[in-house]
């Protein structure tokens, strides 16, 4: 109960970190930006790896909480470099998560066999994928995500789940509520497709009207572009 609490405090502490001055100073000046996309796309490779590997899953310790948080952060990097713009906040937290991550000390390597770790039952979100732009194709980590969620459908008692499709602040409101529904059900054809029942499912769809990231009305942000899934039950 302890870690889980921990946990939780860390997420939310995350959830609402915004880049400070010192953070916000580009550690790659001067670096072209296939460069800056290179080492972006390292420790996103390295933060991926640490969310699946199960010293950080079962660590007691906030390790797999700032893994989670790089690969999140790297992505949405990576989403922006894909068009060569430089998204400084981004990149601060993507620098910011991996060195936490990195920072946490290692365990001792266990010689005896061990019992397989307890599965981690994240509530809150256990689940969160991005899109491109006017897109309804889940991104590349989407069948990642999806498989943590239905692997630990069973293990951790979810029986019901809410998919929630999210855009962005660009378009109207009506292409927009459009949108925000093909993204859901997009991610919930993903899931069936792995298991969990259709009846399981409660497809919603929120437009732009509950952004990540509070934007100005036409403003395109990558964060806000997304389907999350929450556990009903």
């Amino acid at each position: 109960m302890t870690k889980i609490k921990t946990h939780l405090s860390l997420a939310v502490a995350i959830s609402g970190l915004a880049a400070t001055p010192a953070m916000a100073q580009d550690t790659w000046e001067g670096m072209d930006t296939n460069s800056v996309r290179g080492e972006v796309q390292q420790r996103y490779d390295a933060a991926l790896a640490a969310t699946q590997d199960p010293a950080y899953i079962s660590a007691n310790d906030p390790r797999y909480i700032w893994a989670s948080e790089a690969k999140a952060q790297c992505g949405i990097a990576l989403g922006y470099l894909k068009s060569r713009t430089r998204d400084e906040v981004s990149l601060s937290k993507c620098r910011m998560a991996y060195d936490r991550m990195m920072d946490v000390p290692r365990p001792r390597p266990v010689i005896a066999a061990t019992p397989p770790p307890a599965p981690v039952c994240n509530r809150e979100l256990p689940g969160l994928i991005f899109f491109e732009f006017d897109s309804a194709t889940p991104g590349p980590d989407a069948a990642e995500i999806v498989s943590y969620v239905t692997e630990n459908a069973g293990p951790c008692n979810w029986s019901s789940f809410q998919v929630v499709g999210h855009t962005d602040r660009s378009g109207s409101n009506a292409y927009n509520l459009e949108l925000s529904q093909r993204r859901a059900d997009a991610v919930a054809n993903l899931m069936t497709s792995r298991g969990i029942p259709q009846s399981a499912l409660d497809t919603t769809a929120s437009g732009e009207e509950s952004p990540r990231v509070p934007t100005a009305d036409g403003v395109r942000e990558l964060q806000n572009r997304r389907v999350e899934i929450l556990v009903n039950n």
